[in-house]
């Protein structure tokens, strides 16, 4: 990440403006925040190079795309084995996502399959891996909150800059104090 100063309202409206109208090129977003067509390019220029904005690409609803059986697997691994785990998670097409994390286990996974018996060969090819030492997997029943960024966004922006833009956008606005 090139630039790591905290977000501000104006990010925080455009990325809201971005959610809310994904096919939105620069000069609509220009006219949904009220601000310069300049400043809506450099902000988004300055959010892709920190690391912030990072494609715009359609987000895929993996259960509408026929992959409906989701379960989070947490592993543990052999002492040193993260690159070895990573090389062996990503030739696993059904891995949507891994993290390193703490506590028991060593790596949580995200998979999906089409069927119980996809997900069963899924966690068969995840136990292959000589990494692995135990999995452990909880199948996900429904999405109660669906992956989202904007109301963390919107807490840690800045709150007197951009405060105009917010309201023309329609992001809630509280007074200062």
């Amino acid at each position: 990440m090139a630039d790591r100063r905290a977000l501000d309202a104006l990010d925080v409206a455009l990325l809201t403006a971005l959610r809310e109208h994904r096919r939105a090129g620069d000069l609509e977003l220009s006219r949904i925040t009220g601000v310069a067509r300049a400043t809506v390019t450099a902000r988004l220029e300055r959010l892709e190079a920190a690391g912030v904005v990072t494609g715009y690409g359609p987000d895929v609803d993996v259960s509408a795309a026929g992959f409906g059986v989701q379960a989070f697997v947490t592993l543990e691994i052999a002492q040193g084995a993260i690159d070895a785990v990573t090389r062996d998670l990503e030739a696993i097409p059904g891995v949507l996502e891994a993290h390193a994390t703490t506590g028991v286990g060593d790596v949580l996974c995200r998979v999906a399959a089409r069927s119980h018996e996809a997900l069963q060969q899924t966690l068969v090819d995840l136990n292959r891996s000589s990494a692995v030492v135990r999995s452990t997997s909880v199948v996900a029943l429904s999405e109660i909150v669906p992956w989202r960024t904007l109301p963390l966004l919107e807490t840690a922006a800045a709150p007197s800059a951009g405060r105009s833009a917010m309201r023309r956008a329609g992001a809630p606005v509280t007074p200062d104090r």
